[in-house]
């Protein structure tokens, strides 16, 4: 088996956060929010377009709980901007930056990355593309 890429990732969010997640994913992040079938009532979830690859998908939960250091430590997106371009552009939606590592290893190789942690508690990694 030789695996491609990751497809999606499934996050499970508060009952009453969708438009929260809408903000911040789509408004602040400026990630495509795609939920159509969602409003619909023809898909339990709403997706995040990271890429034409990739998404995430956000399933809204009365069950929901943060996610802790002992189940949860992030995702990782690569975004075509630089560090600096990746800061600023967080400064100016408002987003509170975790930590910045300037050449974290991941699939891609070594490259700088800023981590935030979106409404929910989840830790979100934007890496700079190699």
């Amino acid at each position: 088996m030789k695996a491609r890429h990751i497809d999606h990732v499934n996050l499970r969010i508060p009952e009453d956060g969708v438009e929260t997640a809408r903000e911040f994913y789509g408004d602040e992040l400026g990630f495509g929010i795609e939920d159509a079938l969602f409003e619909a009532g023809e898909k339990p979830f709403l997706d995040v377009r990271l890429s034409a690859t990739g998404v995430i998908h956000l399933w809204p939960t009365a069950e929901f709980e943060p996610p802790t250091a002992t189940n949860y430590d992030h995702v990782c997106v690569v975004v075509e901007e630089s560090l600096d371009a990746i800061e600023a552009e967080l400064d100016a939606a408002g987003i509170e930056i975790d930590r910045t590592l300037e050449s974290p290893l991941g699939a891609t190789g070594e490259a700088a990355a800023v981590y935030v942690r979106d409404p929910f508690g989840y830790r979100i990694e934007l890496k700079a593309r190699v």
